[in-house]
């Protein structure tokens, strides 16, 4: 596995609106031989909690990541692609490839946002006049994205970390609606968009010795991270390598069967979404 890597073997490639094209179509190329996608986003915060009557704990988890992301904005998305071996994509150059997208709808002086959220995000160097002056159309990106192969496609393994938020946000922008109003129809799309996908914080509930976050498990699993915690492209790079080690170390390489899944929804702890 080709996780024994160097800062300077790692090329983060920041995304603005003025090179979005010529990066999906590297995106395009490696795809195909870098099947496993691991991503993070960054988003304002949780701003909402809703008020009622609640089926169970994972029907109040997702009314809650309805009515926050359908109000709120994706600020950055980091993809990973890797084959099952760990191996990344160079695109032709000497250094590995990693993708950070930055989007300009996010406005901090206008938008709703959580405090401390943000304020972690600016102490990790996120320059939201940049994203707002340079940063990526929604639009755009979300057309891009269904034409890329990445999405709508059975043999691309979609790599996650307690996740229900992340696959939100870009539904949103993939069908340019507000979220379904039940767990059912969130999952229905999630199959058509994302039919295989795997949560790394689901997949930790069969490893007994495994708790806390994404940075405690890196830890733990002794995982190294290249660039900026709390940044997307980082994190989803530490998210790809996580996987791989916690399917070898655990799992005995497979981890089909535990697909599917978010942790905190749908059939987490047995629970159905009907």
């Amino acid at each position: 596995m080709s996780m024994l890597l160097k800062d300077e073997s790692i090329n983060i490639r920041e995304v603005w609106n003025d090179n979005l094209e010529e990066e999906f179509a590297l995106i395009r190329e490696v795809v195909d031989s870098f099947n496993y996608v691991a991503m993070d986003t960054e988003f304002p915060g949780v701003v909402s909690r809703p008020v009622g009557n609640f089926k169970n704990i994972s029907d109040y988890n997702y009314q809650t990541l309805k009515n926050n992301v359908d109000m709120l904005k994706l600020i950055q998305l980091g993809l990973t692609f890797s084959d099952e071996n760990g191996n990344l994509p160079t695109c032709g150059t000497d250094k590995y490839c990693i993708w950070q997208f930055n989007f300009r709808e996010f406005n901090v002086t206008e938008d709703m946002f959580a405090g401390d959220s943000i304020e972690l995000l600016r102490q990790c160097g996120m320059d939201f006049k940049k994203n707002s002056e340079e940063g990526v159309d929604v639009r755009r990106f979300g057309e891009l994205l269904m034409s890329s192969g990445i999405v709508l496609n059975g043999d691309v393994n979609w790599v996650t970390f307690h996740s229900g938020y992340d696959f939100g946000y870009l539904l949103k922008l993939l069908t340019c609606r507000s979220l379904p109003g039940t767990q059912v129809g969130f999952f229905d799309l999630i199959n058509i968009y994302f039919p295989v996908v795997y949560d790394i914080k689901h997949l930790m509930k069969f490893c007994n010795s495994l708790h806390g976050g994404l940075n405690k498990l890196a830890e733990l699993l002794e995982v190294e991270r290249f660039g900026v915690c709390h940044q997307a492209g980082s994190d989803s790079l530490v998210t790809a390598f996580s996987f791989l080690k916690l399917r070898d170390m655990f799992f005995n390489g497979s981890t089909e069967k535990y697909a599917g899944v978010l942790y905190g929804l749908g059939v987490e702890d047995g629970q159905s979404t009907n």
